[in-house]
């Protein structure tokens, strides 16, 4: 692990992307090692996509899921839930800690949150990698 870690962030782009932003316009700082790719719904992310993130390089995945405001799926947040949960699972079976996976809601004016919540990720994975 670098001394920033490196995330990337699955984000929506009707929901969570707004939010995040958001934050970029009002100067929020978060680390410079997060990367925010955008997908229509979150619930369409395969738990390998997530694996191969960490495998390539990323020390975290943080998945900023659009909550129950997901204009495609009425149950998006539970299956963007089992879908954090199966890559977990995945790392774990590799011997790669499941705590490098991690989701959020975050709505469309949620830039604080989502700052918060990245900046907490990384500090984590930081601290991780010095135990």
């Amino acid at each position: 692990m670098s001394d920033t870690p490196r995330v990337l962030v699955f984000s929506t782009n009707m929901i969570s992307d707004p939010g995040i932003d958001l934050a970029g316009s009002r100067h929020l700082h978060y680390s410079p090692g997060v990367v925010v790719i955008s997908v229509p719904c979150a619930s369409g992310l395969k738990p390998s996509w997530i694996v191969h993130a960490i495998k390539s390089g990323f020390d975290g995945v943080f998945i900023a899921s659009d909550g129950d405001e997901c204009s495609y799926l009425p149950n998006c947040s539970e299956r963007s839930a089992g879908i954090a949960q199966e890559a977990q699972t995945m790392l774990q079976a590799e011997g790669i800690s499941p705590k490098r996976v991690r989701m959020a809601a975050i709505c469309s004016v949620c830039a604080e949150p989502f700052t918060k919540q990245v900046t907490e990720f990384v500090e984590d994975l930081a601290a991780e990698a010095v135990v």
